[in-house]
């Protein structure tokens, strides 16, 4: 089994920066990749950016490219989401996911991932 843990997230004004983390334990693998999305009271999850184990390769969604960044640190077992510049429409409950098969054409696909965590919220003040 595998446990994802998101934090950092909280309340903050437009125009700020938030970090989130998504710290795994257990049978984590290597190969994995991990995953954010994120899902706004009344609205469907929506893929926000995956990277794969060795950080090679990441992937972003269209609504958050070139405000978002993400990282990884494997010796900690932890994947990062910069974000910047956060907007009003940026609140939501954000989650970091795990997709143990590997880096895929579908890593933005919510059936791509076998591991989620219980979320953490953003809420950006205007």
């Amino acid at each position: 089994q595998v446990q994802l843990v998101e934090s950092g997230g909280g309340l903050v004004q437009s125009g700020t920066s938030l970090t989130l983390s998504c710290a795994a334990s257990g049978r984590t693998s290597r190969g994995a990749a991990t995953g954010w999305f994120r899902q706004a009271p009344g609205k469907e999850r929506e893929f926000l950016s995956a990277i794969n184990w060795s950080g090679t390769n990441t992937y972003y969604g269209d609504s958050v490219k070139g405000r978002f960044t993400i990282s990884r640190d494997n010796a900690k077992n932890t994947v990062n989401l910069q974000m910047n510049n956060l907007k009003p429409e940026d609140t939501a409950i954000y989650y970091c996911a795990l997709e143990t098969s590997g880096w895929s054409r579908f890593i933005h696909l919510e059936r791509s991932y076998d591991y989620w965590g219980q979320g953490t919220q953003v809420t950006v003040s205007s």
